[in-house]
């Protein structure tokens, strides 16, 4: 499992880098869901296999189709047909790929017993004891995070209909 870990974690952070430094932001979501599951694998290999899954499908599932989702209502010039169209070359997908290709390799290698087993020294949490403590102690927070979502969210509406008003109404 250590070895899953070490991997998982350097995969998470050339992803985040990645994700952070990108230019385009379509590739940017790419390599955030690659780094989104390699935390994925993190939490696995640390023995907590509910908080994995969690990740994956809150985080990599849930919240990032509503990043690409605004990054659609943002992408609505001239250029959007461009882009779409550069999108389909194979060069873009091939560093999300091959790091999505690592950490599936990783993880069947886990599974056939290569890598020992978490459950040694894992403690298992069901899902009523995550709920009981998300919305027991920290409701505010679970609250105050919903709502900057949903403000983004908001923002980012906004800041698309604006732009795209603005074209239109230019004479020309």
């Amino acid at each position: 499992m250590e070895a899953l870990f070490y991997v998982s974690a350097v995969v998470a952070v050339i992803a985040t880098l990645r994700a952070v430094t990108g230019k385009n932001a379509v590739h940017a979501l790419l390599y955030l869901v690659v780094s989104l599951l390699a935390a994925a694998l993190v939490f696995y290999s640390l023995g907590a296999p509910f908080i994995a899954a969690l990740e994956v499908i809150i985080y990599a599932g849930a919240i990032m189709v509503l990043f690409i989702f605004v990054v659609m209502m943002l992408n609505l010039g001239p250029g959007a047909e461009r882009q779409e169209k550069s999108l389909l070359d194979p060069r873009a997908w091939a560093g999300p790929a091959l790091l999505a290709f690592a950490l599936v390799a990783e993880l069947l290698y886990s599974f056939s017993g290569g890598g020992g087993t978490a459950e040694a020294n894992a403690q298992y949490i069901n899902p009523k004891a995550v709920a009981l403590t998300l919305f027991g102690p920290y409701f505010i927070g679970v609250e105050l995070a919903s709502l900057l979502l949903l403000a983004g969210l908001v923002a980012a509406w906004h800041l698309g209909r604006r732009e795209k008003e603005a074209t239109h109404d230019s004479p020309g």
